[in-house]
């Protein structure tokens, strides 16, 4: 027995082995191909000029464009939104109407063909907008697939894949004042790593630590509220929506200073809400004795711990993307910028790496598995295609079909309310930037004097509070209210899938709304609104 014992370990063993050297192969030649390309975006310069055309009106140089990403060639396809009419919208609400009703209605069909719903809808629309409008229709689905979406998931890739091995050991137990706790450390962690990034580290030991729960999805959709979204609220790289704002000449650190006190009293109340909530529910645990007394005390530790370094490799491989001023090149018509593809190549290798130094027992600890991942990359694929119309027609603003909303905002609450209300259900990115410059035309304020206007600059250009005020009310609205719904912000469907592969039994897309955001999310933003706007 000794000896079969031997030679079954010796094999694994070599099985392991084998399997090591595949994917340090699989690693030499993306490292090789990596040299490769960042040796073609650095042969002509490490800080080329954007192309003519991309200054600001003051000239001063001004970034690649409003995303810091491609910009199409041929402009005719940016008159779009003023052309489309609001029922193009149609095949975005039903791919949302499908994502809320299908998993109630019909699980087995949902989880069966749910890829298939979703490229129902995206057909249903990209079809007729190719037909009508030709060649400006396909520049406009091929720079959100090119710009937003692949970069979208390989970022999720990346931070799913690097936060699956990162293990916190020790006895965590699901009470309410440990749970509580742990919401508060991703919360505070948020801004300095990402809502994305926070969200797939801590969604792990949160889930372990209430795994013998039988009533949890309340501690989920309380997560979704401060880790996924109120919690990115005090840094760039706390939200994409900051982040653009940090391209258009927002100090960094203003957030900081300026959106602190929106932060510590909304999760102050939250948190609060949530440990009254948890304890309601923990006292009718039928087994909260038994649960307690069978973990044995150990104490809390932290594997895969190596992993934050690739985790922070991500964030300032985006910070890196964001800050860099190389030349563009061109896929399909497209016109990237090339530290672009910088940011994405890094954030893989960053994903790779984990993957090749962290011990498989680490992933099975966190019960690690690719459906959520797979699930995201499938739905929101025919998500980011539907939303195209709706996005044309925000960027238009007054000469869009939703300018009868881009029109009416005049005061701190309406950006905060409108801002806050479209990013619940469109990209908070790109309806931040809208009412960012919606405000700077109001004040008649060119993008260059940002910095100024919002620090000072000696007598000859005073803090203007106005363009503070609406400022703070554009970047709390489009972070805070992205917590409304399941596709407000990118970790928020993340969460719910993972959670609901480790067996707990999220509510639907409206009940998450109905149950959790309106009643407990709509009435702390009125509160919200009337203390500071």
């Amino acid at each position: 027995m000794s000896k079969n014992t031997a030679l079954k370990n010796d094999g694994d063993m070599k099985k392991n082995n084998d399997k090591k050297v595949q994917l340090m192969k699989k690693i030499l030649v993306f490292f090789i191909s990596f040299l490769f390309i960042l040796n073609l975006l650095t042969e002509s310069s490490f800080a080329v000029s954007p192309p003519s055309g991309s200054s600001s009106p003051s000239g001063v140089e001004a970034p690649v464009n409003d995303r810091q990403g491609p910009t199409i060639i041929e402009k005719h396809g940016d008159d779009l939104g003023k052309k489309l009419p609001l029922w193009a919208i149609l095949p975005f609400v039903g791919i949302l109407l499908s994502i809320a009703i299908f998993p109630l209605m019909a699980p087995h069909f949902w989880h069966l063909h749910y890829p298939k719903v979703a490229a129902f809808w995206a057909l249903l629309f990209a079809i007729p907008f190719i037909y009508f409008y030709h060649s400006a229709a396909m520049h406009k689905i091929l720079d959100i697939f090119i710009v937003d979406y692949i970069p979208f998931m390989i970022m999720l890739w990346a931070l799913f894949t690097i936060a699956g091995g990162i293990v916190l050991t020790g006895n965590l137990q699901g009470r309410p004042i440990v749970n509580t706790i742990l919401l508060l450390v991703g919360t505070v962690m948020a801004s300095w790593v990402g809502t994305t990034g926070a969200s797939m580290i801590m969604i792990r030991p949160v889930l372990r630590a209430n795994a013998s729960r039988r009533k949890k999805a309340h501690v989920i959709c309380f997560f979704i509220f401060l880790v996924a979204n109120i919690g990115g609220s005090l840094t760039p790289l706390g939200d994409p929506p900051l982040f653009l704002g940090f391209l258009h000449g927002v100090p960094f650190f203003w957030t900081l200073f300026n959106l602190y006190p929106h932060l510590i009293f909304s999760s102050s109340i939250l948190l609060i809400l949530f440990y009254f909530i948890d304890s309601f529910y923990y006292r009718r645990e039928p087994d909260k004795e038994t649960l307690v007394t069978n973990n044995k005390k150990a104490s809390i530790g932290l594997k895969g711990w190596h992993n934050f370094f690739f985790l922070y490799g991500v964030v300032g491989a985006i910070l890196l993307g964001g800050v860099l001023k190389w030349e563009e090149i061109t896929i399909f018509s497209i016109s990237i910028p090339k530290q672009n593809l910088l940011r994405d190549f890094l954030m893989i290798g960053m994903g790779m790496l984990s993957l090749l130094t962290t011990k498989k027992n680490l992933r099975e600890t966190n019960e690690f598995s690719w459906e959520p991942i797979k699930e995201v990359a499938y739905l929101f694929a025919g998500i980011f295609m539907t939303i195209i119309p709706a996005l044309a027609i925000l960027k238009a603003g007054s000469e869009g079909a939703f300018a009868f909303l881009v029109n009416a905002v005049k005061e701190p609450y309406h950006y905060y309310w409108l801002s806050g209300g479209l990013s619940s259900f469109l990209d908070n990115a790109p309806t931040y930037l809208t009412f960012f410059n919606s405000a700077l035309g109001k004040l008649q304020l060119p993008e260059a004097m940002v910095h100024q206007v919002l620090l000072g600059s000696g007598t000859n250009i005073p803090v203007n509070q106005e363009f503070i005020s609406f400022l703070k009310a554009i970047s709390i609205g489009s972070v805070f209210m992205g917590a409304n719904t399941y596709i407000g912000n990118a970790p928020n469907f993340m969460v719910k899938s993972i959670a609901e592969e480790a067996g707990v039994a999220m509510p639907s897309f409206f009940g998450y709304m109905f149950k959790y955001s309106i009643p407990i999310l709509i009435p702390l933003f009125i509160i919200v609104t009337f203390v500071f706007f």
